[in-house]
């Protein structure tokens, strides 16, 4: 079948093929929930490098993630090159449109993780990203909590905050930058806000890198400020049975949803009645230096840098990258 995308015909491919075998939902379906949210789904995606992720035989097949444009890209829409933390660089798909996005979800594309910067500059952050991930033992309650703490915590440093389901147990919280600091700057910015929350809500939140260290606490994901880490975009759908999306929120719903509550069913509504509720994100940028002038602060107290992924090279002053339990036996 084709569709018009604004304009722009796209052809979708076996459009009955079942993705979610629980529900029947189909790859129609899929499309047809990308078309009731298409101008929030490419606010999260506008001029950012996008890597796919794809399941072409729905979430009960295998799936892969695909950086690189394939040569089958339609000579409308713009790639934009990223380096990763090998030093190899990229050519990754650029949303400019609409139509971007119903073209990748031809390619059995569900979840769309763009990079935190704009194809005009792809060295330096405009988004900072919060990822509030629960651990065994917590739940989407106990991340609510934490981030009613991190919105004080914010506000207290001139910052605001724009908080998202992750289409999971967590939540996501968006701070809109001047793109003037690099990944590291932004990750020790995001370092230092997990820090204040262990601070302020001791037992509850941790930036313990290591699994068995975290506990039953709401893990403060720092890394996914380091290069090449992303996070579902606003609106992508989630391969869970559900067919949940990464809902956008406004702070004073968090206390009354649930992530199951938003669906490729129920969303295409919700968007409906109240439209993109972080439209006007793109309209603010903060500066980063107060959340860098505290993790100076946090650095004269003795704590520094925290351990990076396994693929990214050593880090001058990064602490020793060993599992403590097997580095004790040793």
């Amino acid at each position: 079948m084709e569709l018009d995308v604004d304009g722009r015909a796209v052809r979708l491919s076996n459009p009955d093929k079942v993705y979610f075998p629980g529900h029947g939902y189909t790859k129609r379906d899929v499309a047809e929930y990308y078309l009731a949210v298409a101008p929030g789904a490419l606010r999260g995606l506008r001029d950012r490098p996008t890597t796919l992720q794809r399941f072409p035989d729905g979430i009960e097949g295998e799936f892969f993630y695909q950086k690189r444009a394939p040569k089958s890209l339609p000579d409308w829409l713009p790639t934009s090159r990223i380096a990763f933390p090998s030093g190899r660089t990229a050519d990754e798909i650029c949303p400019t449109e609409a139509a971007a996005v119903l073209w990748a979800v031809n390619l059995g594309c569900l979840t769309f993780h763009p990079w935190p910067v704009r194809s005009a500059d792809t060295e330096h952050p405009d988004e900072l990203r919060i990822d509030l991930d629960p651990q065994p033992g917590t739940d989407f309650g106990d991340a609510v909590r934490a981030a009613h703490e991190l919105r004080t915590v914010l506000d207290e440093h001139g910052l605001r905050g724009w908080p998202k389901t992750s289409g999971g147990r967590g939540l996501h919280v968006y701070v809109p930058l001047v793109p003037e600091w690099t990944f590291t700057d932004c990750r020790h910015g995001v370092i230092a806000l997990g820090r204040e929350l262990e601070r302020r809500m001791p037992g509850k939140v941790t930036t313990n890198w290591w699994k068995e260290e975290r506990g039953e606490r709401i893990f403060v994901d720092y890394n996914q400020m380091a290069r090449d880490r992303t996070i579902a975009s606003p609106y992508s759908v989630r391969p869970h049975p559900e067919a949940t999306v990464s809902a956008p929120l406004r702070w004073e719903e968090l206390d009354q949803v649930s992530p199951q509550d938003f669906t490729i069913r129920t969303m295409p509504a919700r968007y409906a009645e109240l439209g993109d509720v972080h439209a006007d994100l793109p309209d603010h940028a903060f500066c980063l230096d107060p959340l860098l002038e505290l993790a100076a602060r946090q650095a004269a107290e003795g704590v520094g840098d925290l351990p990076y992924p396994p693929d990214h090279p050593k880090a001058e002053g990064e602490p020793p990258r060993v599992q403590p339990s097997r580095a004790r036996k040793h």
